[in-house]
């Protein structure tokens, strides 16, 4: 068994992208830890359906992406909001 079939080692991995994405800014790392969450879950519960590291790595990017698509639905673009500034830098 090498490190990347091990279902803990991409729980862990999630876990830690999960942590970052609470200390970056904006939505970041949150579609990256649902995907490494989902090959630990594969992994733990049907070994043999990822059977090398790139199917791996096809599945791990294939849910981050649709993840983030699916984070961008529920939360939404804000389209046509604009910011408005009261003040200007350059006033004492």
């Amino acid at each position: 068994m090498m490190s990347w079939d091990i279902w803990w080692v991409w729980a862990a991995a999630g876990l830690v992208l999960l942590i970052l994405e609470l200390l970056a800014p904006g939505v970041i790392f949150l579609g990256f830890g649902i995907g490494a969450g989902v090959i630990a879950l594969v992994l733990a519960v049907a070994p043999g359906m990822i059977t090398s590291f790139p199917v791996a790595l096809l599945v791990f990017a294939l849910v981050s992406l649709i993840a983030w698509f699916a984070m961008r639905k529920l939360a939404g673009e804000r389209k046509g909001q604009k910011k408005i500034w009261d003040t200007d830098i350059n006033e004492g």
